[in-house]
């Protein structure tokens, strides 16, 4: 053994370690769309499970961390070693992955608890052991005497190109070429390599000469004093907000396009990819280029939250992530500006997974139990401008010490109007998007032309969301509701004429309250939205009605607004199937909604995920089952699946069919649809038809009917608005095991909205 490790040698080094630890992030981050796919159907396919998902990733980093930091203390270099081994052995005895036994149907409410106890019992012990693997690896790293060792960030940049690579992979190569049964066989087997990989780097610092690792880190231990507590609260600070804001963003666009790993991943790559810009030795992206672009992004944020409404999938995906992005970069160089010497290196990236845990706490499980609406999100932006470092002088100190004053005075002008009706607040609502995108500019000025204080800056963003949120940029009175599934908005249009039930930026139902003329509607109230009587669903209960000739009996799995209470006639008997109390409750209020008082007083809607409560429904019983849970947001794809079919056709009586409705902006799900009809011996017919009416509230609608026989579905067989539509033989048909949510976003932006 020589004391001067060879030049071979430390090739051999660097590449195992690299090595190790590229694969370590490749399984680390993989594992949490893949998993968390798994456990979707559990919770209706609610974007809440991905945040809660996240909090409990994040916080298992942080133990991960915290343990390898203490592993280090220990005064040996082969317990270690011994130790770590022996926990990756025990977690690869835990799989292949799977959701543990007592855990299949979750409780009627404290559901983010109920997850977290769930992740924790089904992939608790291997995923803590793969969180200990990079600050772990790097410090032994760094005790190999290697050259590098007295400088190991480079190899964080290697870990977060791994995670990188793993979640873009995901959507785009793993989801639409494998099942999940396959995915989780390769996830296993890459766990084996990875032991072995981790055994060959203990083997080569066992091999290193006994003083390697002290001289490594004696290079800079004389100038390098500890950190102090105020420099660890302020990378706890920086890492908190970015991350808090990646599950705010992420929720964001989610909800308005889909639950799926697709639109999850997007916002996490950026985020992971931030971290290897920043710890590259010679950052592609330099750190004074993002502090002066980081301004540019909050106040970007700010206009397109001002925008808000009928955005495109482009401006909702790239806009915001672009912004999130460059925020990010700005806190994370932060981070990589004031990193320790390597001596402290563990401790540092224990302060790291703090921030990022709090972060995650306050975005997933906070605030979603604290307000009414998604606040997270424009707190968080805020923040980000107090993640700046301290400024020098100010440019024009004269005039920037009227700043406050003005400030003062301008918050005033702009949101007192808000508490009137009068001339100014009719102005200031009409020119909203102006106003608030000028004080959103305005900040960003501050930092940019006057090298502002960042108090300064900060009070100005607060100013700018506070204006946003006094003029909503929905037309009308709104109030807001908000539980695990998501926050829903119910908008009272100016006239007081319609009520709108809202998600995101799409209608799920709405009620016509006055007429025309403007007196009030009396009587049973009419379906309206996408369920007009002239309507794909409305025609499709009219056929089946007449194809019966008696009083049907129907199964409704999404309760909405309660609009399809008022589509029974008397003597039916029709249940409804609702996975969110809250939107039960908001249903039935006669404040908002009347559907359910005028037309079914007594409903009793059957709480849970449907493919578990549907599935204890008795067999053969039910004339029509109606599907409507994809006109939107969130959708749950464990209800369109081959296996989702079965269940629907065995619970249809004899000449029974299944109405599912698909109008969705953003995915193309009528094929999906018919493959999974086809898959289970039904043929299916498409009605896709604009009605021309969407300022009476009534909306085109793209529905399909899935039945044994064209005899089943009446004289929609015949008619010249329904297509009888084959599957198509090049697409692959969804089941519980494999779903392509890229290609339904692609067929739509190749076709277009029907």
């Amino acid at each position: 053994m020589t004391s001067e490790p060879s030049a071979s040698r430390n090739r051999l080094v660097l590449v195992v370690y690299t090595a190790a630890i590229f694969v370590s992030a490749l399984l680390l981050f993989s594992v949490q769309p893949l998993f968390t796919k798994m456990v979707l159907p559990r919770l209706g396919g609610s974007p809440a499970v991905w945040s809660v998902a996240m909090v409990f990733f994040q916080s298992l980093l942080l133990g991960g961390y915290a343990y390898a930091h203490l592993l280090m203390k220990l005064n040996s270099r082969i317990l270690p070693i011994a130790v770590h081994l022996a926990l990756l052995v025990v977690a690869l005895l835990t799989l292949p992955l799977s959701i543990s036994s007592g855990w299949g149907e979750p409780p009627n409410s404290g559901y983010a608890i109920w997850l977290l106890g769930l992740f924790a019992v089904s992939i608790g012990l291997p995923f803590f052991a793969l969180a200990a693997n990079n600050p772990l690896l790097q410090a032994w790293f760094v005790r190999t005497g290697h050259p590098n060792g007295p400088d190991p960030y480079f190899l964080y940049a290697s870990s977060n190109i791994g995670s990188f690579l793993a979640l873009l992979s995901y959507p785009v190569l793993l989801e639409p070429m494998f099942t999940l049964r396959t995915q989780n066989l390769i996830w296993t087997g890459g766990y084996g390599l990875l032991i072995v990989l981790i055994a060959g780097c203990g083997v080569l610092l066992l091999r290193s000469p006994a003083n390697a690792g002290a001289l490594n880190m004696q290079v800079d231990d004389a100038k390098a004093p500890a950190p102090s507590w105020s420099l660890r609260a302020r990378w706890i600070f920086l890492a908190a907000v970015p991350s808090g804001l990646l599950i705010a963003v992420t929720a964001h666009i989610s909800t308005d396009v889909a639950a799926a790993p697709l639109l999850w991943v997007l916002p996490l790559s950026l985020y992971l990819l931030t971290w290897v810009l920043v710890f590259q030795s010679r950052p592609l992206l330099p750190h004074k280029w993002m502090l002066r672009a980081q301004p540019l992004a909050i106040a970007g944020v700010v206009i397109l939250l001002a925008v808000g409404g009928e955005q495109n999938l482009l401006l909702t995906l790239g806009g915001h992530q672009l912004c999130f992005f460059i925020i990010a970069m700005a806190c994370h160089g932060e981070l990589a500006r004031t990193r320790p010497a390597a001596k402290y290196l563990t401790g540092f990236y224990v302060a790291l997974s703090f921030g990022g845990m709090v972060g995650g706490l306050f975005a997933g499980l906070i605030a979603p139990f604290t307000f009414s609406w998604v606040a997270e999100y424009p707190i968080l932006l805020a923040l980000a401008a107090l993640c700046r470092p301290p400024g020098g002088a100010e440019r024009l100190p004269r005039w920037s010490a009227w700043y406050w004053p003005f400030l003062a005075v301008l918050a005033v002008a702009l949101i007192a109007p808000s508490y009137s009706a009068g001339g100014t607040f009719n102005w200031l609502d009409d020119h909203r998007i102006w106003v608030i995108g000028a004080v959103g500019v305005l900040s960003a000025l501050l930092a940019l032309a006057l090298n502002a204080n960042r108090w300064k800056i900060f009070a100005t963003v607060v100013v700018a969301l506070v204006v946003l949120r006094s003029y909503p940029s929905d037309d009308g009175r709104v109030e807001t509701v908000r539980s695990f599934f998501g926050v829903h908005k119910i908008v009272v249009t100016p006239n007081g004429q319609y009520h709108v039930l809202m998600h995101g930026t799409t209608i799920h139902g709405a009620e016509k309250f006055k007429n025309d003329n403007g007196t009030p509607v009396t009587g049973r109230p009419e379906p309206i939205s996408y369920y007009h009587k002239d309507g794909g669903i409305g025609q499709a209960i009219t056929a089946i009605r007449e194809r019966k000739g008696a009083p049907l009996k129907v199964a409704v799995i999404g309760l909405g607004s309660g609009t399809l209470t008022c589509a029974s006639v008397l003597g039916e008997d029709w249940k409804f199937f609702e996975i969110d109390q809250s939107m039960v409750d908001t249903a039935r209020d006669p404040k908002y909604f009347t559907y359910i008082q005028n037309c079914e007083p007594n409903l009793k809607p059957v709480i849970g995920d449907a493919r578990l409560t549907f599935a204890k429904e008795p067999d053969g019983v039910y004339d029509l089952i109606i599907v409507d849970a994809y006109s939107s947001d969130a959708i749950p794809i464990h209800l369109a699946t081959e296996e989702a079919m079965a269940i629907y056709k065995q619970k249809l009586a004899p000449q029974g069919a299944v109405v599912m409705h698909v109008s969705n902006r953003h995915l193309e799900l009528a094929s999906v649809v018919v493959g999974i009809a086809d898959a289970n011996d039904m043929k299916s017919w498409v009605y896709s038809e604009d009605s021309g009416r969407d300022n009476e509230y009534i909306f085109s609608t793209s529905v399909v009917i899935a039945a044994r026989e064209d005899a089943d579905v009446g004289k929609l067989a015949s008619s010249n608005v329904w297509t009888e539509t084959d599957a198509d033989e090049k697409q692959r048909v969804w089941t519980d095991d494999y779903s392509n949510v890229l290609g339904a976003v692609y067929r739509r932006l190749r076709d277009g909205e029907q």
